[in-house]
């Protein structure tokens, strides 16, 4: 097996900066970790709130702490740093090769889908934003890791493209015919994401970044690559 994970993302439009923040870390005991907060508002003062978030994060996974144990920090952290008064999302989407499992951790209300060749399952229950209070707990899913299997995680731009024109994207929709036409991590991160700017005419509502990690069989040599395409 391998594991193919891409990212798409974008600012919102006539913003300076993008509010989320994404970064990627290897695990002590071996696989990936990648966390996504979207700080609350736009702009540079939710990046700052993000950075912050992912920061803390990050620093707490590369030390071995478990995914639920860093959420749980990293939020207590944006609360004793900006006293409760600001919020952000945060997803982390972690390959653990110890446990040879996929686990998902949510403070993020957008829905993260697990697609599977018999259908596309939604988590979606209820999980509060981080900072805006003490012992603020994610929801956590572990999943073993198998071939033919898809998470797709996401910022809330998302889920609201295309609201000022009345076309809101159907997210779950969009991702099950998507998986009706193969596994492809990198065309899935692209074709939500140019789907999201349609419906927003090019003008995006919200900062928008998509995560698919797909687990599927081997088809190269036991090198890692790492491709990155930033517009300059």
């Amino acid at each position: 097996m391998e594991a193919v994970v891409a990212v798409a993302k974008v600012g919102k439009y006539a913003t300076s900066e993008s509010g989320d923040s994404l970064e990627m870390i290897e695990r002590p005991g071996g696989g990936l970790s990648f966390v996504l907060a979207d700080g609350q508002r736009s702009g540079k003062a939710a990046k700052a709130i993000s950075n912050v978030v992912v920061r803390k994060a990050i620093s707490l996974l590369s030390e071995g702490v478990r995914d639920g144990a860093a959420a749980r920090a990293a939020s207590d952290y944006l609360f004793t740093y900006r006293g409760g008064k600001v919020s952000a999302t945060l997803n982390i989407l972690s390959i653990d090769l110890q446990t040879e499992t996929i686990v998902i951790t949510r403070n993020n209300p957008a829905p993260v889908f697990i697609v599977r060749p018999d259908g596309v399952e939604t988590l979606d229950s209820s999980v509060s934003p981080v900072g805006v209070q003490r012992n603020i707990r994610p929801h956590i899913t572990e999943i073993p890791l198998k071939e033919n299997l898809a998470v797709v995680l996401f910022s809330d731009g998302l889920t609201h493209a295309g609201d000022r024109k009345g076309d809101q994207l159907d997210v779950r929709g969009f991702v099950q015919q998507l998986s009706n036409q193969g596994l492809d991590a990198r065309a899935w991160a692209d074709r939500l994401l140019e789907e999201a700017l349609r419906r927003d005419e090019g003008r995006p509502v919200d900062d928008i970044s998509v995560v698919v990690a797909a687990v599927q069989p081997r088809s190269t040599d036991d090198a890692r690559r790492l491709t990155v395409r930033v517009p300059l």
